[in-house]
This record gives structure tokens, C-alpha cells and sequence, in this order.
């Protein structure tokens, strides 16, 4: 099994690599763990990215946040439909919409009603096309201060909206809730009991010589994304290694107190099809039947050097991930495939 994970990530860290980028692919079955890497960190030391390589994970924080979330909730110091108005400054102005309150599982499970962006955003991104973080202008102060001015495009647990502008406040509400910062929050409810030592939001100068240097569309290097006050949508950098983890406490349940919190996440669900629905921080559908009818729950990321997914089948337990340092190279398809592969394999295995 070892040996057969290891040649199938290695595929597929090659078929992700470039010339000057890397990429990092992770398979997982049950206990057997394959961590491969191809290409280059863009350093320009000429190593190759490897398990403990940091890279940022854009989106795929969003699992982290709505976990927190469940966590939170699991231990009695939040609550599902709490407004999101009662973990703000008081007077924050939320939008409403037929009477209905936007809830933290609104937020989690991107049924809102929120647009996908803060207000202005777009515009500051269009005046200033260099900056290298079109997240930077999101502070507290900004992101609230623009709640007053949006509308919501659709009543609260209606309809299926992404949106990294309510994944991003949830970050925020939830860090208030607990009285400190984002990064804080997902270290003490997460990292620290799941043994992950490198996730995190600010890279200090241990990891920072352990990160590889992102990429645009055009392979030309960028800046790191940092996203402010939004931290919640999009601003962790992890390594495979930690990832690894995360991922197989989605089957396992972790340390104690954390089953229930993986439970209640995968518990709540909005069908956004007769084959996909979103759960808290999670997208999931199954195949059809024709390719097994195979669980998949994922999500994917992207930042303006990055490229990331994490997939898994909880009911083989089977997981991938994949981590590029370029946003011209995304990794989704190449990590489905290997995932649908790994499913295939273990329903025609022998018993």
C-alpha cells in the first residue's frame, strides 16, 4: 500500500510542478502516509518543496474557521444560530433581510446572503492594481464600518453564496468571542491538540527559511497575502505534514472533546444539489453511480502566489493534498483525480 501511495502522489507532484515552482502532494489510507514533492521552492536555493515546507493555503482555512467554530460551539461558549450582531461591537450595523438575523452558521455554511467581497473592495483593487495584497485595506474597522452599506443578495439560510467576506467575519466574531486574535484562536482550539506546529498566520524567521516564495499566473514572484482582519477566509500557511493531520482527525476524532466538534461539523448540511452540499467549512457531494458513488468532502484555495486543496472520503478514509506555490498552476483536478483513484482502488481491493 505504502509503495503504491508513494509512486501515485509522486505522479501527481509532477504533473503539478514547472520550471521554477514546486508543488507538495500528500496520500492518505487509513495509517499509511506518501508525502512526495517535485520541483523547486522558488527560493532559488534549488531545494525542492517537501513535507515541512510552508505554503500558503488561501481558502482551505476556511475548514479551520468553521471548526473553531464547532468547537467553540461544542464547549458551550457559542452557539449555531447566535446573530452574528452579538459577537460584534455594539452598534455594528448587520444587515438583515425579511426580518431574518445573519446566524454564525450562516456564516460557516455560506448561506448568508453576503456578497463574496467587503464593500469596496473591488474598487480600492481596481485604483491600486500593484499592491500585492488586495486583502490589506480589510481591518476590523473597515470591514464593519462597510456592513452598514450592504445589502444581501438573498435571506439568511436561503441560498448557497460563497463568500470570504462572511468566512472572514466568523474569523473575526469568533476571535472577539474568545478575547484574542485570529491566529491565536485556531493555535489553542486546533493546532495545539492535533500536534500541528506549523500553522499559522505570521511566519517568523525559523519558518520563513522553511517557505516557499510564490508565483503569479505568470510565474513572475509575488508577495505574501496576509488578508488583515480577514484572516478567517484565507490567511493560514500550512505544511503537508500538519495537513495530514488535520485531515485524518476528520475520521479519527482526534484528542478528547474534538469528535463531537467533527461531528456537529459534518452534521450540519445545506443541499446545494441532489448530489452536493455544503457543511460547516466543507464542500462535499458524491459521485455518481456510474464512478462508485464515492464520498468526497473538500476544499480548495488560492492566493496570489498559491494554490491548495484537501479532499477526503471519511467513509474509506482516504485523503489527498495538494500544495503548489504558483496561482497559474491550480491544483484541483490533479488532486480529485488521485482521490477518485484512491476510492476506485480500495472498492476493487479484495477484502
Amino acid at each position: 500500500m505504502a509503495q503504491e501511495l508513494g509512486i501515485l502522489a509522486q505522479q501527481t507532484a509532477d504533473r503539478l510542478a514547472g520550471k521554477h515552482v514546486g508543488a507538495v502532494v500528500a496520500a492518505v489510507a487509513e495509517d499509511a502516509v506518501e508525502i512526495r514533492g517535485a520541483g523547486s521552492t522558488g527560493t532559488g536555493d534549488g531545494r525542492a518543496p517537501g513535507p515541512d515546507t510552508l505554503f500558503e493555503i488561501g481558502s482551505v482555512t476556511k475548514p479551520f474557521t468553521a471548526l473553531a467554530l464547532a468547537r467553540l460551539v461544542s464547549a458551550g461558549t457559542a452557539e449555531l444560530d447566535e446573530p452574528l450582531a452579538d459577537l460584534l461591537p455594539a452598534g455594528t450595523a448587520v444587515p438583515s433581510r425579511d426580518g431574518r438575523q445573519i446566524s454564525l452558521q450562516h456564516l460557516a455554511t455560506h448561506t448568508s446572503g453576503l456578497p463574496r467581497l467587503p464593500r469596496g473592495m473591488l474598487l480600492r483593487a481596481l485604483l491600486h492594481p500593484s499592491h500585492p495584497d488586495p486583502y490589506a485595506g480589510c481591518s476590523a474597522d473597515a470591514l464593519l464600518s462597510g456592513l452598514a452599506g450592504t445589502r444581501l443578495g438573498a435571506v439568511p439560510g436561503k441560498r448557497f453564496r460563497y463568500s470570504n467576506l462572511g468566512a472572514g467575519l466568523l474569523g473575526l466574531a469568533l476571535a472577539r468571542r474568545a478575547g484574542t486574535d485570529y491566529e491565536s484562536l485556531v493555535t489553542r482550539e486546533i493546532c495545539a491538540p492535533l500536534g500541528m506546529t506549523d500553522t499559522v498566520v505570521t511566519v517568523d524567521g525559523a519558518r520563513s527559511r522553511r517557505s516557499a516564495q510564490g508565483h503569479s499566473r505568470r510565474g513572475r514572484p509575488v508577495e505574501p497575502w496576509n488578508l488583515a482582519d480577514l484572516a478567517g477566509a484565507g490567511a493560514l500557511r500550512s505544511t503537508a505534514t500538519d495537513l495530514v493531520a488535520f485531515v485524518r482527525a476528520q475520521w479519527d476524532g482526534g484528542p478528547g472533546g474534538f469528535a463531537e466538534a467533527i461531528r456537529l461539523s459534518r452534521s450540519v448540511e445545506h443541499r446545494t444539489s441532489p448530489f452536493a452540499r455544503v457543511h460547516l467549512g466543507w464542500m462535499a457531494h458524491r459521485l455518481h453511480p456510474r464512478q462508485g458513488a464515492h464520498l468526497q468532502i473538500w476544499h480548495n484555495g488560492g492566493t496570489g502566489g498559491f494554490s491548495s486543496f484537501v479532499g477526503f472520503d471519511p467513509e474509506k478514509q482516504l485523503a489527498v493534498i495538494a500544495l503548489g506555490n504558483t496561482a497559474g498552476r491550480p491544483v484541483d483536478r490533479p488532486a480529485f483525480d488521485l482521490l477518485r483513484t484512491l476510492q476506485q482502488d480500495r472498492a476493487s481491493a479484495p477484502d
